[in-house]
This record gives structure tokens, sequence and C-alpha cells, in this order.
């Protein structure tokens, strides 16, 4: 709690927020700037920009060492885009980027996690200043430095006079209104000199030309002191009016004081500097002041100033908030139930009640629909990430390899964004550890030397689907099976078994065809982790795979957790509802119908194909069920690869279900995935259909 009494969450919430989006974009602009091998001018001033907020904000919440990480990084791209014709270093320029990128990532996690940011970037920073010191003098040496003349303050200091170098001197250019203007913040505001900063920002838009005392705002740090004694002066030209000069002003926070004066002629101290060339010369326009080199070029749409103009309707919202919000839309539709289904109505002719039932679901539907489009999100920010996996690999492993990213507009939950990230990480690592072949094997093969991974999303009615691909060497259909004949893992012949029941033994915890243990495979983990975690949110994997040609890895994934289409059925006096999705039919059969093998599983034919018959009385121990098959109901599940037939008393009805989690003592419970509420207040459980048919059928 801060001295005035407003409590500091929020901003640290806020700061968070912001800076693992400014360092994940930056994290996408360099790999991007890395793979074509140039640095456009758009993406620069972008870097800088992004570093010199981290660095601004990181201050303000007093995280020193993450603000001194980006300063140095700031003074690194300052001085690039100052000088455009540099040639770079792109692979030490981009890890250094990318070592910065994964401190600041490092310390905010800790922030997250509640712990101090006490970690050193000293040799960082170290390594930075060294790059900006061989880039400074190979540049002097190629360049005739011009003498620069420095100004004394008061006190003795020595104070540089800046001028922001425009196409017209300050006396041609008479066409436009000229201001001065002096700016005073309030007093232990701190970083006067940001602040200062910030003015000229909200000037560039509407000025022609721009020139401010001191202008070394950001690198002189005497530039604080010197804006808190004597104010920030300002001279500018411009057509806009008095209003819109004023009120672009007024945007400045902390201002205690400001001079606005309509002047014919800038102050002798400008215009005489300006005349002796005494003045450094900073941010011209980048068309006008350099020539376009092989390394940098200039991009209209990459332009920050561009896009930072267009005016933004979207807002944040806590995760947190939108999981409250999900929690009492489910409430309301659990209670419209109760009202429109109570048993007291049955039989009762109500029109106007009726009525007004119907125009309630309505409203609730669609209050439903919003609510769920508010939670999702697209898998692009999951997707994007793999760039940096894919990069890191391709060094590592010295493999070169192209990562094609398709359908990244797709969107689910966003609770189900978050379960996503370790999965596909594994599963991009196996694919280049595993099944891409190195540069002079796959030339060897006629393949191209360059190693190709396809990332793609698409919809599959209320699923996601999620592909990995590879045009890698495939799996060994007999490594894989001989490595599970020595785990004891094929239980019945091998040539019935279909390639995708062989290829699924290596989802299985331990199961590696590795000999070596390396860096990134050969311990039998990763590919178990990566079938549980998918699991755990309700969703799938299937594996198909070519020898020679690639390996297509499938995740099946519900778009969301919160509400789910489900078919409710009776098994004695409970209740269970079955998702929709899992459901490809349910019929009526005889008792001759289901027959027996030797150790007493019951089958069922259906078309010609043989299906095991589960019943849900005896799975949990129901008493009071049916079990004459002829009085009951069969229902075809299926899960992945795996079908079966469930057996139950009744279908009671199709209906939309509210996803309640289940009580501790009873996670451990397999084949539920967690519980509703009914419309008549009972409960229902609701069936994990892929945990049932791997327990029966395993």
């Amino acid at each position: 709690m801060s001295e005035d009494g407003i409590s500091k969450e929020p901003m640290l919430e806020m700061y968070l927020f912001e800076g693992n989006q400014l360092v994940e974009q930056l994290e996408d602009i360099i790999i991007k700037c890395e793979k074509d091998k140039r640095f456009e001018m758009g993406a620069i001033n972008e870097i800088f920009r992004i570093m010199h907020t981290v660095k601004g904000s990181s201050a303000m919440m007093m995280f020193n060492h993450i603000g001194s990480v980006a300063h140095s990084m700031e003074d690194l791209f300052f001085f690039i885009r100052a000088n455009q014709n540099i040639q770079l270093n792109f692979a030490r320029l981009s890890d250094l980027v990318l070592s910065g990128i994964d401190f600041i990532k490092a310390e905010m996690h800790k922030i997250e996690q509640g712990h101090a940011a006490d970690g050193l970037g000293d040799d960082l920073i170290d390594e930075i200043k060294t790059l900006l010191t061989q880039m400074k003098k190979s540049y002097e040496d190629q360049h005739a430095t011009p003498a620069v003349v420095s100004n004394s303050s008061p006190d003795g200091t020595k104070t540089k006079y800046y001028i922001s170098s425009y196409k017209t001197p300050p006396e041609e250019n008479a066409a436009n209104i000229k201001y001065c203007v002096r700016v005073f913040f309030d007093e232990d505001c701190q970083m006067e000199n940001i602040r200062a900063y910030m003015v000229v920002n909200n000037l560039q838009d509407i000025v022609n030309e721009l020139y401010h005392i001191p202008a070394d705002m950001i690198d002189n740090e005497q530039s604080a002191d010197i804006i808190r004694d004597n104010g920030f002066l300002i001279c500018f030209s411009t057509a806009v009016s008095y209003a819109e000069v004023e009120s672009a002003l007024n945007q400045t926070a902390f201002l205690r004081k400001m001079d606005i004066n309509q002047v014919d002629h800038y102050p002798a101290e400008i215009t005489a500097l300006h005349r002796k060339r005494e003045i450094v010369l900073e941010d011209t326009p980048e068309a006008d002041r350099y020539p376009q080199s092989e390394n940098l070029e200039t991009s209209k749409e990459g332009d920050p100033r561009t896009s930072n103009n267009r005016q933004q309707n979207i807002i944040s919202v806590s995760v947190a908030k939108l999981d409250m919000l999900m929690d009492i839309v489910g409430e309301i539709v659990i209670s419209e139930a109760m009202v429109t289904k109570n048993p007291d109505l049955a039989g009762l002719q109500l029109e106007g009640f009726s009525k007004a039932a119907r125009q309630l679901r309505k409203l609730t539907d669609e209050l439903q629909d919003i609510v769920m489009s508010i939670r999702m999100v697209p898998v692009s920010m999951v997707f994007h990430k793999m760039n940096r996996i894919v990069r890191d690999m391709s060094k590592r492993l010295a493999k070169e390899v192209d990562l094609e990213i398709i359908g990244e507009t797709t969107e689910v939950d966003k609770n189900i964004i978050d379960h996503l990230s370790d999965p596909l990480m594994h599963l991009i690592r196996n694919a280049m550890d595993h099944g891409l072949e190195c540069k002079e094997e796959r030339m060897g093969t006629g393949k191209p030397s360059i190693g190709k991974i396809t990332l793609e999303a698409k919809n599959a009615g209320g699923d996601v689907v999620i592909i990995v691909r590879d045009d890698g060497k495939g799996l060994n259909r007999d490594k894989i099976l001989n490595k599970a004949r020595q785990r004891g893992l094929v239980h019945k012949p091998e040539h019935e078994l279909t390639d995708k029941e062989v290829f699924s033994y290596i989802l299985l915890a331990g199961f590696s065809t590795n000999e070596e243990v390396t860096e990134f495979s050969g311990r039998g983990v990763g590919m178990d982790v990566v079938t549980k975690n998918i699991e755990k949110i309700g969703g799938s994997i299937a594996i198909e795979s070519a020898f020679g040609k690639g390996t297509e890895i499938f995740v099946k994934i519900p778009l969301t957790l919160a509400i789910i289409d489900g078919i409710e059925v009776s098994v004695g006096k409970s209740r269970y509802t079955i998702p929709t999705i899992s459901i490809r039919e349910s019929f009526r059969i005889d008792e001759k119908d289901v027959i027996s093998d030797g150790d007493g599983n019951e089958l069922i034919m259906i078309r010609g194909q043989c299906y095991p018959v589960l019943r849900i009385h005896r799975i949990f121990n129901i008493k009071n069920a049916v079990t004459t098959i002829s009085d009951g109901i069969m229902v075809m599940i299926e899960s992945d690869s795996k079908t079966a037939c469930l057996f139950v008393d009744k279908l009671v009805g199709e209906q939309q279900v509210v996803v309640k989690a289940l009580p501790r003592y009873l996670k451990k419970v397999q084949g539920i995935a967690g519980c509703t509420i009914l419309g008549d207040g009972g409960i229902s459980l609701i069936l994990d259909i892929n945990g049932i048919l791997e327990r029966q059928l395993s």
C-alpha cells in the first residue's frame, strides 16, 4: 500500500500484462528479422519503442535490474536507428536481444510468483555494451565524425543542446505558426526526462518542425536535473489551431506549469546555435536523412507511428473476472432450467408462462454465447511461441528448419490455451529431434535440405483439431513394436495391431526408442506428458506416419471446458451426462445379439463390426439398474481410435450443461470428468469417455 492509500496491485498487474505482451511482440519481431536477414526501419523503431517502454515502466515499479537490461538494449537500437547505413552482425545481435528477452521473462515470472526480481543482468549488459562499442568504432572508422560543441550550464556541468533536423531551417518555414513552450513538472514526480520525451511524442503528429532543449533527454543522465531546474523548452511550428496545440500539451502527466507563447521567430539561443552548427542533430525523418542500405529498409506498413494512430476500441479484462462471469452465467442457465422444468408445473397449461420461458431461454442462450465469445482467443498466441523453439533448436541441432503456421486465427477458450503451450512445445521438439533428418541425410534421400514443420489449427464441429506435421523420416513401426515387446506392452497378435495402435505406444510413460540420452530426448519423458495434459482438458491425441515421408500428430481439443452439449441418461436412480461429441448412435437390441468371449467380456456385432459392451451399472457399482439387455438401450461411443457400446437404462434427453469441478476426494475416479446441476436440482455426473474406454479396454 502506497503512502496515499492507493493499492499498487492493479499497477503491478498492468505492468506484468503489458510487459509480457511487449516482450512476446519483441521476440516475434526479432525472429522475423532474423529470418529475413535484415532489420527494416519500422522494426528498429518498434524495438526501440518496446525497450523504452519496458525501461520506463520497470523504473517506475522499482524493478531496476529489468530496467537496466532494457536500457542497454534501448541504447543499442538507438544507435542503429540513428545510423541506418551501418552493417549489422545479425546472428550476434539477435542472440543478445533474445537473451535479454529471456532475462526479462524470467524476472517477470518471479514477480508473478510473488518472488523478488533479483536476477543480475550485468554480464548481459556488458555484452551489449561491448557490441555497441564495436559498432560505434566501426562506424567512426568509416565516417568522419563532426565536432560537437557543448555549452556549460550555470552549475558548471556540460550540457549538450540538440535540435531535431528538419528539411528547412527555422527561419525558412514561415507558412506555419511558431510556438515556444516551457513546461514545468510537479516536484518529486521523478523521471522528468521521460515525461519530457512523452511531451515531444504527443506533439510529433501535429508539428512540421520541433526543437527542444535539452534534446538528449534519454541518454544524458543530467537532463532530468536540468528540466527540473529550468523547465523543458520546446519550439515548433504547426498549421493546427491554438486549441489543438493546447490540447496536445495538456495530455502531459504531472504538469505543474506551462507557458505557451506564439512567436514570429525562435529564441536567439536556438537560431544562433543553428547558424554556428553547434547543434547535435537527432531524429531526422528516416526517408530524407539516410540512403537505403542492404541491411536496413524503410517499411511504411511497419511504421509504429502509423499503427499507433489507429483508435483502439479494445480493453483488457482480467481472466479471473471472466471466470466469475462464466460461473454466474452457468448459474443463470441452471436456474432457468430449474424454473422452466419444475416438476410442479407438470400437466399445467400455462401459455403465458411458456411464452415467457421461451423468451428467457432465448436471452439466456444469447448471453451464454456472448460470454463464451469473450473468452475465446486465437491460437496464434501459442503458435507463435513455437518460432523461438524452432529457432533455438535449429542452432543447437545444426538443422535448417522452416516452421509453417496455418489457421492461427482459430479460436478456443482462454483456459484451454493456457494448457496448450507445454504439449505443443514437446511435439515440436520431438519433430525436430526425432523426426527431421540432418541436412546431408535429407539431400541423400532427395528431400530439400531445409526441413519443414507445419503447425495447423482448424475447427471440426464442437472441437478444434491441431496438427503437428513434419516431412522427416517418419516412425519406424518395427523398432517401436520391438521396444513395446521388450517392455511387455503387446497383448495380442502383432499382425492384428494397426499402425495407429503401434504408434500409440510412444505416448506411454517411459517409452523412448532413442538409444542415447541427449539434451532433448532419450529419457522416455515428454510424449506421456503431452497425453496427460491433453486429456486433462478433455482432448485426445492420434498419430499417423509414413516411414521415410514424415509424421502427423492430431490433437483434438474442445472449444471450451465451461459448457458442453450432452445426452442425459439414467442408470438406476443415478443420472449421467454423455458429451454429444462422443456419441455415434443409440439403439435397442435383443438379448440374443450379445455374445460373450472366453473371459466373460460381452460383445455385439453391428454392421459387420464387433464392439465391446460396457455396462454402466457394473463400472460404477449401481444397484436397482436395468440388467436385461432388451429393456435398456445401447449408446455407441467413441474416443480417439477406440469404440464401444454403453448399456444404460434409458435416454432422458439432450441439453446443454454447465461443467462443475468435482470435489477433491472424487478427482481420482477414472471415467468421471465433472458434474452438473439439472433443472430439477439433481446432480448428473459427466462421463469421461476417454477415461472409461482406457479403463475398460486396456
